[in-house]
């Protein structure tokens, strides 16, 4: 058994989100210590606006019961990467990579917060 495959198996959704999003933020980490690979930077943030999209997706179905707050909040924050991430054709501070890594970083923690709790 491959270790994605065991992985499949044994996370729950709720922890398989965190893993995305803290992925997604090591990534992001990466691409900012190396600067000089465009490309890099370019894959991560790719990488992390597709995650995104695909949370405001899962967090926008009608079967969704996570309170409206929260569904308010995840949109407005996949709004913000979104919007953050289409701008960075004029180059990304690197206050502004560290905001996204954060915000990964806290979604993730939350989620397994969330789950440790049920």
């Amino acid at each position: 058994m491959t270790y994605e495959n065991a992985t499949e198996e044994t996370l729950s959704i709720s922890e398989e989100e965190a893993f995305g999003l803290s992925r997604a933020a090591v990534m992001l980490d990466q691409a900012k210590q190396n600067r000089a690979d465009k490309a890099a930077l370019a894959t991560a943030l790719n990488h992390n606006l597709e995650l995104w999209v695909a949370i405001q997706g899962m967090v926008a179905r009608r079967d969704n019961d996570l309170p409206e707050s929260v569904k308010d909040n995840l949109i407005s924050l996949g709004n913000y990467v979104a919007d953050t991430t289409f701008k960075s054709a004029d180059g990304l501070k690197d206050e502004t990579i560290d905001t996204l890594i954060n915000i990964n970083l806290q979604i993730s923690e939350g989620l397994l917060e969330g789950h440790a709790a049920t």
